[in-house]
């Protein structure tokens, strides 16, 4: 669990330095690959 925090928290430190930078496309792939750690987190809390 603590691997998919740390994943998580790594793109989302990503996303907000692609959207300074003004690279829409790889901003909104890190806020896919932030959904889908999201989604995983809450799939091991559940269970």
């Amino acid at each position: 669990m603590n691997d998919l925090n740390y994943k998580y928290e790594n793109a989302k430190l990503n996303s907000i330095e692609f959207m300074k930078n003004g690279q829409i496309s790889a901003y909104f792939n890190a806020l896919l690959e932030m959904n889908k750690y999201k989604r995983l987190l809450i799939a091991v809390i559940a269970n």
